[in-house]
């Protein structure tokens, strides 16, 4: 791992990110598991004969080094945590702890100390910030190498029930020590890094706990403003506007339908499309359709792709703003309906932002039948018809209705894919991944605060 990953670092830049694509399979799962890679320790009484950093497993400090990445509420003093669930309006800091674990005794500096952290711009319920900590000459002047890695990383997570992403607090980077606090570069959050040191920031740091020192920084979780708003579908005798749920209708009468939409949320919300599905049977009237709001209260002319499956875009609205659309619809003739009540049930909906809300509407009729006559299901159109009761033949029909009802297709369960192609397909995801996060710094979103 150590040789591909510093193959990967020696590489010109218009061959690093294939590089990456490549080394992505291996790189992505091994940092994963937290802190890595797995090395030589060593304890107080017996720190390391050569340079390594952060491998001593019982710092009174910070504990074990080898989880340097911590992170917790900004202001507070609680405990650093591996994992944190994050909360709106809050900033969080993230602490990397860099210490030379060779013997005081063998005065080893650590040559080109740099610190470098991922942290991700996407968006989800969980984020990982990973920290990686190198040196040149990790390994160097020792009896041998005993396992040195030239660097070493670990993570902490940020966690939601809800999608978010993280915002560095612009400013918030810095790196302390026994000499001081020292601004350190944006760098760090791109393949380049930020040099580290003791009394300047020249990459050098001496081995011992008086030259060990922390990088801190803060970031900020932003939630995507909740899309709410309110729609309810409602139905009247044509031209009356008294509108209800539930209308009884005669065959072949007009009725009209109200879709109502309200903005409940604090942003403006844009594009909001009604669409409407008319039950079988009834007819929409070409040129019926009408929509308003706040601008235009007494209703403009609309298309008639309300009812076609296209729909109307009604424009934008700000937060506590409201819009209505209204149509016409032709219920069945006497012809079409079968013996006794019938219920139609019209669905409306609205579109906004990429979500929806429906709201039903009915309308109800009935037919009065010739006395001997039957409503039954014809087997072969599958159709409910009106026949005379002697005229049944249970060859011919079915008395139970339910047998009209066609039941859609099952799609079976599709089977997990485990061969070769979709392999690849995750790896080259995963390797432009972090080849986008490699040079992003210069569109890095910054919080001012």
């Amino acid at each position: 791992m150590s040789k591909l990953t510093s193959l990967i670092r020696r590489a010109p830049k218009r061959f690093s990110a294939v590089a990456l694509i490549i080394a992505a399979a291996v790189i992505i799962p091994t940092v994963a598991l937290a802190w890595g890679p797995s090395r030589e320790t060593f304890t107080i009484a017996n720190p390391s004969d050569h340079v390594q950093f952060n491998s001593i497993t019982d710092n009174p400090n910070v504990g074990d080094e080898r989880n340097f990445v911590g992170v917790r509420e900004s202001g507070s003093a609680n405990t650093w945590y591996d994992s944190l669930n994050v909360q709106s309006g809050k900033t969080y800091t993230v602490r990397m702890y860099v210490h030379n674990n060779a013997a005081t005794s063998l005065n080893l500096v650590a040559n080109n100390v740099t610190a470098k952290v991922d942290l991700p711009t996407t968006t989800g319920k969980s984020v990982d910030i990973n920290g990686f900590i190198s040196a040149s000459n990790v390994g160097a002047n020792t009896k041998g190498n005993n396992g040195a890695y030239a660097e070493v990383y670990d993570d902490a997570k940020l966690t939601s029930t809800q999608d978010f992403n993280l915002a560095y607090v612009a400013g918030s980077l810095k790196y302390d020590n026994n000499a001081g606090t020292f601004t350190l570069p944006e760098s760090i959050f791109t393949s380049n890094g930020a040099k580290l040191g003791y009394s300047q920031m020249d990459g050098n740091i001496p081995g011992c706990f008086q030259y060990s020192g922390f990088v801190t920084f803060q970031v900020k979780p932003q939630f995507a403003t909740p899309t709410t708003y309110t729609f309810s579908k409602m139905v009247s005798k044509h031209g009356e506007n008294k509108w209800t749920e539930t209308y009884a209708a005669q065959p072949s009468e007009t009725v009209d339908y109200l879709l109502q939409y309200k903005n409940t949320s604090a942003t403006q919300q844009d594009d909001v499309t009604f669409r409407d599905t008319l039950p079988t049977g009834m007819t929409y009237v070409n040129g019926s359709t009408t929509f308003g709001n706040a601008k235009t209260p007494a209703g403009v002319k609309a298309s008639d792709n309300i009812a076609n499956g296209t729909g109307i875009n009604v424009g934008s609205y700000a937060a506590g703003a409201n819009a209505w659309a209204i149509f016409s619809a032709k219920a069945p003739t006497v012809d079409q309906l079968i013996c006794g009540p019938t219920t139609l049930v019209n669905t409306g909906k609205v579109n906004v932002a990429g979500t929806s809300e429906s709201d039903t509407a009915n309308i109800t009729l009935n037919k009065t039948c010739a006395p001997g006559t039957i409503n039954v299901c014809q087997l072969s159109t599958k159709t409910i018809v009106n026949i005379k009761e002697s005229d049944f033949d249970s060859s011919k029909y079915s008395k139970n209705l339910d047998d009209c009802k066609t039941v859609p297709p099952v799609t079976p369960p599709e089977l997990p894919h485990t061969g070769m192609s979709e392999n690849i397909v995750a790896i080259v995801g995963l390797g432009a991944l972090i080849a986008s996060i490699a040079y992003y710094v210069a569109s890095r979103r910054a919080l001012n605060q």
